[in-house]
């Protein structure tokens, strides 16, 4: 096997896997909206969950997981992870917790943030959150980047 077809074949692995273990919150919207089934999970801690999260999310912190998961998560149900943002690995974190428990789960890129700035819905305490999309992150006048 040649060294180019050796590098190709890695590239061709390394961003299947990408696909296999991340989304992003385009695709975890339209899941939503088509009654894909999953759980997804916000893993932040209680002040940043009170501050707002993803409408239908369960906050369940990483610390939390190993415990609470297999007791409110059946183990046949695909888990996909959050946390605040790119800036931020919190996702990967409870993602890792998730694995070791055996569950079929993928990391929501970009977040919270990321979520919220492309004006899917948001809620806190007091109720649902209304956001503009964010013309750096997504079509104003498009429902997908049609990436």
């Amino acid at each position: 096997m040649t060294s180019a077809a050796t590098a190709s074949d890695r590239l061709v692995a390394h961003f299947a896997g990408k696909l296999e273990f991340e989304t992003d919150s385009s695709d975890v919207h339209a899941d939503q909206e088509n009654g894909v089934r999953f759980v997804l999970v916000d893993s932040r801690g209680d002040s940043a969950w009170q501050q707002g999260r993803i409408v239908g999310a369960l906050h369940l912190p990483t610390a939390e997981i190993a415990v609470r998961a297999p007791h409110e998560i059946p183990l046949e149900t695909p888990v996909v992870t959050y946390c605040w943002g790119p800036g931020c690995n919190g996702s990967t974190r409870a993602a890792l917790e998730f694995a070791k428990l055996g569950y079929r789960v993928k990391e929501m890129i970009g977040g919270f943030e990321y979520w919220a700035r492309e004006g899917y819905p948001v809620e806190d305490d007091h109720g649902r959150i209304k956001r503009a999309k964010d013309p750096l992150t997504a079509p104003l006048d498009s429902i997908t980047c049609d990436c």
